[in-house]
C-alpha cells in the first residue's frame, strides 16, 4: 500500500450528541487561552485598571450616604463641599481607569483575533486537496472572518464586561451586607431565580448561534461561487436566478439570527423582571425601616445604590452569558477546522534530496480513486518509467486519468496502492515542499493572481531578480505584450487576470514555470488557449526549456505528440499502449481513432 504509515488520514467531525455538546459548550473557549497567554503583562495591567475602577465606583455610594445623613443645612456647607469634591475626584478616577482598561482590553482583543486568523489561515493552507474538494470556499472564508470576529468580541469586550460585572457584583454584594445585612439577605433569595433562566436559555442560545453562523456561511459560500462564475452567470442570463438563490440564503441567515436574538431577549426579560422586581420589593421593606427609625435615609440610599450596581452587573452578566454562548458556537466551527488533519503530511523524518536532481520518474502498480468516489478507480495498475531528460506524452479520451496522474506526482492525493518514485526515492519519504519544488506545472486552466505581471511570473521564485523575470518572460514570448502594458512588468493584472486574453495568461503561466528552473515539467494542454501564431512561438519556447528536462505532456497537438520520446495511451484509467506515433497508429485502434478525431495540426497528412 502507498499510504504512509506516518500519515494520519482521520479528520475530526462535529459532535452531534446533545449531552456531549452541552458538556463541551463553554469548553470550546479553551482555544482562547493559548492565544491570550503571550499578552500576560497587558492582561495584568487591564485587570489592575479593572479593580481600581471598580474600587472607585464602589466608594461613591459611601460619600453619598454621608452627604444625605449630614443633611443640606447651611451650617454643613463646608463639609458638604468636601464630600462633593471627594465624589468628583473618585468619579474622575473611575472614568480614567475605565477608559484605560477599555483601550488595553480592546488592544488585546484585536491582537488575539489577528493571531487566531493567522492560525486558521495557516491551517487551511496546509490542508490537502481532499479538504478543498469537500469544503466550499465561502464556508472557509466565513470561519476566517465572521467566526473569528465573534472571538474578538469575546476577548475584546465580553470577558472585560464579565470581569468588571463580576467584581462589581461581588463588591456591591459585600457592601450591601456591610450596609444592612437584613435587606442583603432578602436580595440573596433572588439569586437562584436569576441563575436558572440564564443556564436554561444559554444552551439554546449556543445552539441557535451555531445555526446562525452556519447559515451566514452558506450565504457567503453561495455569493463567492456566483461572483467567481459571473462570466458564466451573465452568459446564460441567470442573474435573476442567482439573485433569488442569494435572497433565500440570506433570508435563512436572517431567520436563524432572529431566533438567536429572540432567545436572548427572552432571557433578558426574565432576568430583568426578577432582578428589578425583587429590588423594588426589598427597597419597600427598607423604606418601612427608615420610617420606623431602624435605619437612616443615607443608609437606605447607600444600599439602593449598591443594589442598583449589583442588579446592573447581573443584567450585564446575563448578556455576557449570551455572548459567550454565541462565541462558543463560533469557536466550535473554528475548532472543527483546526482539528481537521490533512490527509497529506510531511513524513516524520523526510529524506533529503540531492542538490542536483536527475528527474527520473518511476510509477509501479499504482491505483487511485478520489476520496469523494472511493468505489471508482480513476487510475488502475499504472506502471511506467520516464528516464531523465525524456519527453513523455499522455494521450487518451477525456476522463481517462491524465490530469489525475499529474496530481498524484505532486502528491495532492495518495494512491490507494502502488509506488511513485523520484530518482529512486518514494515521494512519500520526501518533504512536500522539497517534492513540489522539483516540478513546474503549466495547467490548462491558468491561475493569475491579482498582483502585477512581475509578481505573477516570480510567484514560484519570489527572490528572482528583474533580469531573471524578464528572461523568463522572453522565453515564454510573454515580454512582447507585457512591455506594451501601461506600467510594463509592474502593471496590475486585475482579479484572476481579467485584463489578459487567454493566450496572454497562458504565456504568463509558462514564464512562471520557466523561472523556477525545475528538473521536471508538467504541461497540461499548455498551448491549448493559444492561437496558431502564438502557439508556434510558445511551442518553440517550450522546446527550448524542455531540453535536458524530464517532461510529461498532456496534449492533443500532433506536433507535440510526434516529438515525444514515448507516448502513453490511457483509457478508463488503464495504460492500453506505450510507443511512438507511427507504431501506435498501426498497432493501437484507440490511438488511431484519437489521431483521426482529436489530434489537430497535421492529422490530415498522416
Amino acid at each position: 500500500m502507498a499510504r504512509n504509515s506516518n500519515v494520519d488520514t482521520s479528520t475530526e467531525t462535529p459532535v452531534t450528541d446533545k449531552t456531549e455538546s452541552s458538556k463541551a459548550s463553554l469548553n470550546h473557549l479553551r482555544l482562547i487561552k493559548p492565544l491570550v497567554t503571550p499578552y500576560k503583562k497587558h492582561i495584568m495591567l487591564a485587570l489592575l485598571l479593572l479593580f481600581l475602577g471598580a474600587a472607585a465606583n464602589l466608594a461613591i455610594p459611601v460619600a453619598f450616604k454621608q452627604m444625605i445623613d449630614l443633611g443640606f443645612a447651611a451650617e454643613n456647607q463646608n463639609t458638604l463641599s468636601y464630600y462633593f469634591l471627594v465624589v468628583f475626584i473618585v468619579s474622575s478616577l473611575m472614568i480614567l481607569f475605565t477608559s484605560l482598561r477599555y483601550y488595553w482590553v480592546s488592544w488585546i482583543g484585536q491582537k488575539v483575533v489577528t493571531d487566531l486568523r493567522k492560525q486558521v489561515y495557516a491551517k487551511v493552507m496546509n490542508q490537502s486537496q481532499e479538504f478543498f474538494e469537500k469544503t466550499k470556499t465561502g464556508e472557509i472564508l466565513s470561519r476566517i472572518n465572521t467566526d473569528t470576529t465573534l472571538v474578538e468580541t469575546v476577548v475584546g469586550s465580553t470577558f472585560s464586561i464579565a470581569l468588571r460585572s463580576a467584581v462589581t457584583f461581588i463588591g456591591a454584594a459585600f457592601m450591601m451586607i456591610v450596609t444592612t445585612p437584613k435587606l442583603a439577605m432578602y436580595i440573596a433569595f433572588l439569586i437562584p431565580l436569576v441563575v436558572l433562566p440564564i443556564v436554561f436559555t444559554g444552551r439554546k442560545i449556543q445552539k441557535l448561534s451555531k445555526a446562525e453562523q452556519d447559515r451566514i456561511a452558506d450565504s457567503s459560500a453561495l455569493a463567492t461561487e456566483t461572483i467567481n462564475a459571473m462570466h458564466t452567470v451573465q452568459s446564460y442570463a441567470q442573474e435573476k436566478t442567482e439573485n433569488n438563490k442569494f435572497i433565500t440564503a440570506i433570508n435563512n441567515a436572517f431567520k436563524a439570527s432572529v431566533a438567536s436574538i429572540r432567545m436572548t431577549t427572552i432571557m433578558s426579560l426574565i432576568v430583568g423582571f426578577v432582578v428589578f422586581g425583587g429590588i423594588v420589593f426589598v427597597l419597600w421593606l427598607g423604606a418601612q425601616d427608615v420610617i420606623t427609625g431602624v435605619m437612616t435615609a443615607g443608609t437606605l440610599s447607600q444600599f439602593v445604590m449598591y443594589a442598583i450596581m449589583a442588579a446592573t452587573s447581573v443584567g450585564a452578566l446575563s448578556t455576557v452569558w449570551s455572548e459567550l454562548k454565541k462565541a462558543a458556537g463560533a469557536l466550535e466551527r473554528i475548532i472543527e477546522l483546526m482539528n481537521t488533519e490533512s490527509t497529506i503530511k510531511d513524513p516524520i523524518t523526510p529524506v533529503k534530496l540531492p542538490q542536483t536532481l536527475l528527474g527520473n520518474i518511476t510509477i509501479k502498480d499504482m491505483s487511485f480513486a478520489y476520496p469523494s468516489r472511493p468505489d471508482l478507480n480513476v487510475l488502475q495498475d499504472i506502471s511506467f518509467e520516464v528516464v531523465p531528460g525524456q519527453t513523455v506524452a499522455l494521450v487518451g479520451p477525456s476522463g481517462s486519468g491524465k490530469s489525475t496522474l499529474f496530481q498524484l506526482l505532486l502528491r495532492f492525493y495518495e494512491p490507494q496502492s502502488g509506488l511513485i518514485k523520484l530518482d529512486g526515492e518514494s515521494i512519500e519519504n520526501l518533504a512536500l515542499n522539497d517534492l513540489r519544488s522539483q516540478f513546474s506545472l503549466v495547467a490548462q486552466d491558468v491561475t493569475i493572481f491579482s498582483t502585477s505581471a512581475k509578481e505573477n511570473i516570480a510567484y514560484g521564485c519570489p527572490d528572482a531578480s528583474d533580469e531573471e523575470i524578464k528572461t523568463a518572460a522572453r522565453l515564454a514570448h510573454a515580454s512582447e505584450f507585457i512591455e506594451r502594458l501601461e506600467k510594463g512588468y509592474d502593471t496590475y493584472l486585475g482579479e484572476r487576470g481579467v485584463r489578459l486574453s487567454g493566450g496572454q495568461a497562458q504565456r504568463l503561466s509558462i514564464a512562471r514555470a520557466v523561472i523556477t528552473n525545475p528538473p521536471v515539467l508538467l504541461l497540461d494542454e499548455a498551448t491549448s488557449a493559444l492561437d496558431a501564431g502564438s502557439e508556434k512561438v510558445v511551442q518553440e519556447a517550450l522546446n527550448t526549456i524542455m531540453k535536458g528536462r524530464t517532461t510529461l505532456v498532456i496534449a492533443h497537438r500532433l506536433a507535440t505528440i510526434r516529438q515525444a520520446d514515448q507516448i502513453i495511451v490511457l483509457d478508463q484509467g488503464k495504460i492500453v499502449a506505450i510507443g511512438k506515433h507511427e507504431q501506435l497508429i498501426r498497432n493501437n485502434a484507440l490511438y488511431a481513432e484519437l489521431a483521426k478525431l482529436q489530434f489537430t495540426d497535421e492529422t490530415n497528412k498522416h
